[in-house]
């Protein structure tokens, strides 16, 4: 885990300025998903998901989605959510589990309250197309 929090100190006023921006762009998201990741390995709820997962290609394709997803400037080209966790006997549990491990990652990459807030709303829709039971 990383312990530098690349939050921008200062960050522009929301506005129109994507999540994207407002978090410090790709570096913090880097860290973000670096954090992540080690938090859902380190969760036996979560971590037989992750058996025999290239995790350094899903840590890229996790960086490209949030990215996308946040407002950067690349769109995300990869699968989507509902193929890729198909058939994987994701239930809602699992989904609400990853939720607070990508909120802890966020909050301990310096990113405030609120706009962790924003992001987790803003992927809550997703469950639908992540969960199955």
């Amino acid at each position: 885990m990383c312990s530098a929090a690349p939050f921008a100190s200062d960050p522009p006023p929301p506005g129109d300025v994507p999540i994207y921006d407002r978090i410090g762009g790709r570096r913090t998201i880097e860290v973000v998903v670096e954090d992540f990741y080690a938090r859902v390995l380190d969760d036996a709820a979560l971590s037989e998901f992750f058996a025999g997962v290239n995790m350094a290609r899903m840590r890229g394709r996790q960086v490209e989605f949030f990215a996308a997803a946040l407002g950067g400037p690349d769109p995300y080209i990869g699968p989507s959510m509902k193929q890729v966790h198909r058939g994987r006997g994701i239930t809602r549990r699992y989904f609400d589990l990853v939720a607070h491990h990508l909120a802890d990652a966020l909050s301990a990459a310096g990113v405030p309250g609120e706009t962790t807030g924003l992001i987790i709303a803003a992927i809550a829709p997703l469950a639908d197309d992540i969960a199955s039971g």
